[in-house]
């Protein structure tokens, strides 16, 4: 009980905000998101120097280098947290949205209205751009925001957070609307997560084992976000110049993140020199490859110094989410073997197909179950920014409520309004 007194007192200055938040208009959340985009620019030199010290911590800790990609920052990409700020304010305001309405015979008026949610707690590792997203769709849409991120990311969301409530003093929105937590305790979170009368919403951003742990412990309804273990299938009738270069880009364009792509399926039919093309320019460009066994024989007279990069693949390297320079590669003799291949080992991501035949193209969108499916296109582009959302809160792989990347509507739950001249039941 001690704990769980000791979790609920970061929620009741986020519960007092929530209330204020749900009252406020559009205008008012929109000069925030504004003054947090020009205090977080101006307060550019302040956060770096944050990061450097979480990254030369981690660099000590040894950790690895998919996550210390995503720990970064420089003055580029703060600028674009900035941007999404400025964008989320651009955006259509879906609270006071109505969904639905009618009039009963009896003359009540009954209308459906999207509304905030209250709190939302989001847990997540070590990127801290995600504590400007997460903060930004959360004011747009009335809800007061509790953060929990990672250890090695500890320093530069404090950073972050002091300026975006630095800025929120000349505005309307109290700055307790965002909560970070600093306490980095494990059992903290699980306090924090059974919390049901004081949070409204839970949603965890990182690898498996965070998620599963939020998902089997969390009493509070959790909006679950997924690891990336992504495809991009290429079929028979594939333009091969589009292949490479959409190949290319899923898995070198930024690896370390979700929505790059993990496993390259080619069609049988591809001629052996395309395939070795192909694997040669993933080669060059840092690639180590990790190939089903018939695809060795073609990559074993490769030079000395790029064999080193070809191993065959095992059961786990077709399983694993790498988010470094690593790709399996496994030859299909069929649409229907790659459809097979990845509803055994896709988390419900981002699958791509890379063909010119419309009717394979269709089959493939209709058959993989996942949250994006592409057809001749990247799944880097699976992201809220790239979407026009101006940020998301993460890339949701469940089937309720939510999919997909998760913007504005998706921190909104509804209620019904119901207006009367006097009605009685009877």
């Amino acid at each position: 009980m001690s704990q769980e007194l000791d979790a609920s007192r970061w929620t009741v200055a986020a519960r007092k905000s929530a209330r204020i938040l749900a009252r406020l208009g559009t205008e008012q959340k929109n000069a925030a998101l504004c003054a947090m985009a020009a205090a977080l620019v101006a307060g550019k030199d302040e956060v770096l120097c944050a990061n450097d010290g979480d990254l030369r911590q981690a660099q000590a800790d040894g950790v690895e280098p998919s996550r210390l990609d995503r720990l970064r920052l420089d003055s580029v990409r703060i600028d674009a947290m900035a941007q999404g700020l400025r964008d989320v304010a651009a955006l259509a305001d879906p609270v006071g949205e109505t969904l639905e309405e009618w009039t009963r015979t009896d003359g009540l008026r009954i209308v459906r209205v999207r509304v905030p949610f209250g709190v939302v707690l989001m847990i997540y590792e070590a990127r801290p751009n995600v504590t400007v997203d997460a903060t930004a769709l959360a004011i747009k849409t009335g809800n007061a925001v509790i953060l929990r991120g990672g250890r090695e990311a500890n320093a530069s969301n404090q950073a972050i957070v002091r300026v975006l409530q630095q800025a929120l003093h000349s505005t309307d929105v109290p700055t307790e609307s965002i909560t970070l937590i600093t306490d980095l305790r494990h059992d903290l979170v699980d306090s924090l997560i059974r919390l049901r009368d004081q949070i409204d919403l839970v949603i965890p951003r990182g690898g498996a084992s965070l998620i599963q742990r939020v998902v089997s412990g969390a009493l509070v309804p959790v909006l679950e976000t997924g690891v990336g273990n992504c495809h991009v299938y290429v079929d028979q009738n594939a333009d091969p110049d589009m292949a490479k270069s959409i190949v290319l880009n899923a898995k070198t364009h930024r690896p370390s993140v979700c929505n790059a792509a993990e496993t390259l399926i080619l069609h049988e039919s591809f001629k052996a020199e395309w395939v070795v093309v192909l694997c040669k320019a993933l080669i060059a460009a840092g690639v180590e490859l990790r190939v089903s066994r018939p695809l060795l024989p073609l990559l074993l007279p490769l030079d000395p110094d790029q064999r080193h990069m070809v191993k065959e693949a095992s059961e786990q390297d077709y399983a694993q989410e790498f988010l470094d320079m690593t790709l399996a590669v496994v030859q299909v003799e069929s649409l229907d073997a790659a459809l097979a291949h990845i509803a055994r080992y896709g988390t419900k991501h981002s699958e791509a197909i890379i063909t010119e035949n419309p009717q394979s193209a269709r089959v493939f969108m209709e058959s993989v179950d996942a949250a994006v499916v592409y057809h001749n296109a990247s799944t880097r582009f699976t992201d809220g920014f790239e979407f026009g959302f101006g940020a998301e809160m993460g890339i949701s792989t469940q089937k309720l409520h939510a999919r997909g990347p998760m913007g504005l509507p998706e921190l909104t739950t509804y209620t019904y309004r119901v207006y009367g001249t006097g009605q009685i039941r009877t």
